[in-house]
């Protein structure tokens, strides 16, 4: 049995992400993004884009603001989510799989929660896609934490929340700031590739497709 296996063997709990990782987000928010650089003719391309998967949305456009004279983070911001309104935008889907898996967590008693980058409006609106915000003990978003992801913060609080201790609490993640996060927080952590290549996620204990793979 190999460490991994071991410490499987002993998790009593889940903390997932939620962009990408429970449902799928990216290629709504890579849209916006686009058309809020656009709007003010600043370039963007695939390697700025990737900068925000994961991250809390302040964060990322803390790095660029200089790029826009005049706007503030927070103005940046509200245009980009308006953009996602926009009727020509893709709409969310879950990942395969991860309905029944929640569900089925959920029916056992397993404790899980969210610990997302995302605002909580955002989270709840995004969570009926796998069955609604009231199969979840917790949620952990960007209003909830002083630092983001890859910062530990954000798990530590989902598992001080849930009452249980990280060694055996999974994380699941789609990005490298989660995956990092995660680890730090001492969680163990299945890696999904939904938005970054297996080789992005090197970081996680398990790496999959989605969890029509997981056992």
């Amino acid at each position: 049995m190999t460490d991994t296996d071991s410490r499987v063997a002993h998790v009593c709990a889940a903390l997932f992400d939620l962009d990408g990782t429970l449902v799928a987000t990216e290629h709504r928010s890579r849209a916006a993004w686009t058309r809020m650089f656009g709007a003010h003719g600043v370039e963007v391309n695939d390697d700025v884009l990737a900068t925000f998967v994961g991250r809390r949305a302040q964060e990322s456009l803390a790095d660029h603001v200089h790029k826009f004279p005049g706007s503030t983070v927070q103005g940046l911001l509200d245009e980009a989510v308006g953009h996602l309104d926009g009727p020509d935008i893709p709409p969310p889907y879950p990942v395969p799989g991860a309905r029944a898996l929640v569900e089925e967590l959920h029916s056992r008693g397993t404790p899980i929660g969210v610990v997302t980058s995302g605002l909580r409006a955002h989270a709840s609106a995004l969570l009926d896609h796998v069955g609604g915000a009231d199969l979840f003990s917790v949620m952990i978003t960007a209003e909830d934490v002083r630092r983001g992801k890859p910062d530990p913060e954000g798990f530590l609080a989902g598992c001080a929340a849930l009452g249980v201790v990280p060694s055996q609490t999974v994380a699941f993640e789609d990005a490298p700031a989660g995956v990092a996060a995660a680890k730090a927080a001492g969680l163990l952590c299945v890696g999904l590739t939904t938005t970054h290549d297996a080789s992005a996620l090197g970081g996680a204990d398990v790496v999959t497709t989605d969890y029509t793979e997981l056992a």
